[in-house]
């Protein structure tokens, strides 16, 4: 449980009570861009109309960015203060990558044993883009040099200022060692950082209470301008995709259940406000303060949770890896490209590796695809084939990466023997 010093007073409101608001929101938001959609005949004041509830949902998600990196900050370097032991920190190091690459690898071979058992780019009945076409997304700067180097910091600054999670944890895992290594004359300062993350975790209380807002504006304007129809004309590509996540949860709650036992299926439970606010606004990263205060709940010590959960944001997107594969191969199908089986393996393996550290890259998921489909064969104008859909296939892959990071925070300590008696599922809200 998180040490008295990193608790937010406890909020009257119960937890239940902005779920059910975040779930109203969800469900106006479907009938008032329906009626829109369904209203508004020309395609220009459609657009105009629907870009102001881009004003609702850019603010809220300015104000979740304006508290990553801070939060991210503090609560890491007080976690690791507390640590008092660089082994120990190296041990939690060690089984939380090679979970992630576990769990990465998982992802993406379900995604592509799905595409090739369902075919759902065969007979898609669309015209197909030209192969010259662009879809506008530039693939550059995957190469070893440029994914080893990004990962350190040239100016913590720069770094939080634009949100670079990785960064960010390379910064505060070495201000947390440095402070264990200075001991009695670092406690002021881990004293400071300590009051630091207790006024985060507040505003964060204050700008969690604008999320339903927030999530009305998001599907209202994909609804508007997108309307439902074009779910049944992709109806076969976004339901298998979705059945692969369906299957990838149930592949993480038997793992979780292997580790952590029959307290697995209340895990679920803790996660029901960070999971369907991460679908409503097809943002993982507007979730992550609540994550933490839900593992906090269900008994993940705040120095464990901060130190894997941030990490899991860069390198264990399982909704997202599952999605690449599952998406690259769809395209190759539906311009009737055959991808051999040891190729098709040679992809696993290199989304592996350029899918890694890319999670502050605006629509990171098309970006990684772009780069890795010149070197198949697969035209890159085929991402103009999913563009249409994406927003609803980003919603379910957010779920899924906030669904995933917490299981692997959860797995981490109990590995660790440091899993906690959870609190009343109503505590999540009060942290």
């Amino acid at each position: 449980m998180s040490t008295p010093a990193t608790q937010s007073p406890p909020r009257k409101s119960s937890g239940g009570r902005l779920t059910r608001y975040i779930l109203a929101g969800l469900l106006l938001g479907l009938a008032v861009g329906f009626a829109m959609n369904q209203s508004i005949g020309e395609p220009a004041k459609l657009t105009a109309a629907a870009d102001y509830f881009t004003i609702v949902t850019d603010i809220f998600l300015r104000l979740i960015r304006m508290i990553i990196a801070p939060l991210v900050f503090a609560t890491l370097v007080v976690g690791i203060a507390h640590m008092g032991d660089t082994t120990a920190l190296g041990r939690i190091g060690a089984r939380t990558l090679a979970w992630f690459l576990g769990a990465s690898f998982l992802s993406l071979t379900l995604g592509l044993l799905l595409v090739n058992l369902l075919h759902p780019g065969r007979g898609l009945g669309l015209p197909l883009p030209a192969v010259t076409a662009s879809a506008g997304l530039s693939s550059s700067g995957f190469n070893l040099h440029d994914l080893l180097t990004h990962i350190f910091p040239t100016s913590i600054v720069d770094a939080m200022a634009r949100n670079e999670i990785l960064q960010i944890v390379v910064f505060s895992v070495f201000v947390g060692v440095a402070l264990t290594a200075v001991g009695d004359r670092g406690k002021p300062i881990v004293g400071i950082v300590e009051a630091l993350a207790s006024v985060m975790l507040k505003v964060t209380d204050y700008v969690m209470r604008f999320a339903p807002l927030a999530v009305f504006a998001a599907v209202a304007h994909a609804i508007a301008i997108n309307g439902i129809g074009i779910l049944v004309t992709y109806a076969k590509f976004v339901g298998s995709f979705y059945l692969g996540l369906v299957l990838l949860w149930v592949l993480l709650f038997v793992l979780c259940s292997l580790v952590i036992g029959t307290r697995a299926r209340r895990l679920f439970g803790y996660l029901r406000e960070p999971v369907l606010l991460a679908f409503s606004t097809a943002s993982s990263e507007a979730a992550y303060p609540r994550t933490l205060e839900a593992l906090d709940a269900f008994g993940v010590p705040r120095r464990i949770a901060s130190f894997v959960l941030p990490l899991g944001y860069s390198f264990n997107l399982d909704g997202s890896m599952l999605y690449m594969t599952f998406a690259t191969l769809f395209i190759a199908q539906a311009y009737g490209i055959d991808i051999p089986a040891g190729q098709q393996i040679l992809m696993v393996l290199t989304l592996m590796i350029t899918s890694k550290g890319i999670a502050g890259v605006p629509r990171a998921s098309l970006v990684v695809i772009a780069a890795v489909m010149g070197q198949f064969g697969i035209p890159e104008a085929g991402l103009l084939l999913i563009l249409a859909v994406d927003h609803f296939l980003d919603m379910g892959r957010s779920a899924t990466n906030v669904v995933g990071n917490a299981v692997a925070t959860t797995v981490i300590a109990r590995w660790e023997g440091q899993l906690e008696a959870a609190e009343p599922i109503e505590a999540v809200a009060k942290h």
